[in-house]
């Protein structure tokens, strides 16, 4: 099997799943066609935050519907995956290799920042997948440090799949239509990092928040950035990203997708 890709997708709002004209709905639905099929599935979520790395060990992980407000038929949705708990150890014994203290969960399932690209990009739900945390109050160094530990997992035909947002301030949503046009501070800040990552500026990448236009306000929290980060540092060293995709859902989520070969 050959070395698989890491890839940084962003989830954007739970209701993707229910939109199939959204054009990053169409992205993942096909997403599993660009990538040779994977033996297991290592999900980088930005929705599990933990102090220090964790992975979910279990077996047949619950599809966790953790967002308020939305339509009926969003929290009927099921994503019957099997787990990898073999995955979650192996990785695991990486992670600690490079000194970065990981815990083994034994009962956490797939929030949505998982299950809702899963289910577009796989939607059998036949390969196995564990899960992976971040820590919201580490640094962009840290995640690239977690993603750097996992790299020869791609080796052993696993996906490392970084699930999180290019931008996210929901202090910002006024009830956008989803195809609303995005104001220039999203559209700076997402321009500043996409030419970053197809340059392959990693120190000016791991600098983000003091050098890209409009950081804190497209992040005013990182979690979800740092599976970007993750999968960054799983690639190869000095290899561009490759864009997958680019749009903006609801004027202020910018929802590229990029691989890392």
């Amino acid at each position: 099997m050959a070395r698989l890709p890491s890839i940084f997708i962003s989830h954007g709002s739970p209701m993707l799943a229910l939109e199939p004209d959204a054009p990053a709905h169409r992205f993942l639905k096909g997403l599993g066609g660009m990538v040779e099929r994977p033996k297991a599935i290592l999900a980088v979520s930005a929705h599990w935050e933990t102090t220090r790395p964790a992975l979910s060990l279990s077996p047949r992980p619950a599809t966790i519907h953790d967002f308020r407000g939305f339509p009926p038929a969003l929290y009927a949705m099921q994503y019957p995956a099997p787990g990898a708990p073999a995955l979650a150890e192996r990785a695991a014994g990486l992670l600690a290799a490079q000194g970065l203290d990981p815990a083994l969960v034994a009962d956490r399932g797939l929030d949505h920042g998982a299950w809702t690209p899963l289910s577009l990009a796989w939607p059998d739900a036949d390969i196995p997948v564990t899960q992976l945390s971040v820590q919201p109050h580490l640094s962009a160094a840290h995640h690239a440090t977690v993603g750097a530990a996992l790299r020869p997992l791609r080796d052993e035909g696993v996906l490392i799949l970084g699930s999180g947002s290019f931008s996210h301030n929901l202090m910002e949503f006024r009830g956008q239509d989803p195809d609303a046009p995005s104001p220039a501070w999203v559209t700076v800040f997402a321009d500043w990092m996409r030419q970053a990552l197809l340059e392959g500026r990693h120190d000016d990448l791991l600098a983000w928040d003091q050098l890209a236009p409009e950081a804190r306000r497209n992040h005013p929290t990182p979690e979800h950035l740092w599976p970007l980060y993750s999968a960054l540092g799983a690639a190869t060293p000095d290899t561009p990203a490759r864009l997958l995709h680019s749009s903006t859902d609801r004027a202020i989520l910018a929802m590229d997708a990029f691989a890392f070969d």
